[in-house]
């Protein structure tokens, strides 16, 4: 079992080695792409959204974003892109990146976190359909695929359509 050290991304190093993570999960450079354009949007932009996953050597092998988005105005989160190279996938690297990533939000007061994605991983982390919280995408996508997780769920929840940062391009 690999233990996985989660950090804050930092400086020029670290975007280098976050665009060649992606660049490696992904079969184009769209991802790569969006971070990237993400990182110099200031409305999208969470100092403490972009989590990097390194192996025991030091090596950075898992990555998870958190930007901002809003529901019907109200601000949430959306996760992604997550990635973790092939030949690093199914070892824990992309859950630990995402664990801290929300860890992060949990600590900096959030509660709403939006993700596009495989419908049998992201409820591990305590994902739902986001359809159950009457939030649905601004695109046509299969109702498992878009999911939602609370951390208190006392704290009132947005209903309404989600707007994405403009590099999401949707």
């Amino acid at each position: 079992m690999t233990t996985w050290t989660t950090r804050l991304e930092t400086g020029h190093h670290d975007r280098h080695a976050i665009r060649e993570i992606n660049l490696a999960a992904f079969p184009t450079a769209l991802e790569a792409d969006l971070v990237d354009a993400l990182r110099q949007d200031p409305d999208a932009w969470l100092p403490w959204g972009s989590w990097i996953a390194e192996s025991p050597d030091g090596t950075a092998t898992g990555f998870a974003l958190l930007t901002r988005c809003h529901v019907d105005g109200v601000p949430a989160l959306a996760l992604g892109p997550c990635a973790v190279p092939p030949e690093h996938q199914s070892m824990g690297a992309g859950s630990a990146a995402i664990r801290a990533a929300l860890d992060a939000a949990r600590s900096a007061g959030e509660n709403l976190v939006l993700v596009l994605g495989h419908a049998s991983y992201y409820p591990r982390f305590g994902f739902i359909p986001a359809s159950r919280y009457g939030i649905r995408p601004p695109f046509e996508v299969p109702e498992e695929n878009m999911m939602a997780l609370t951390f208190d769920p006392a704290r009132p929840i947005p209903t309404g359509t989600i707007r994405y940062a403009a590099p999401f391009g949707v």
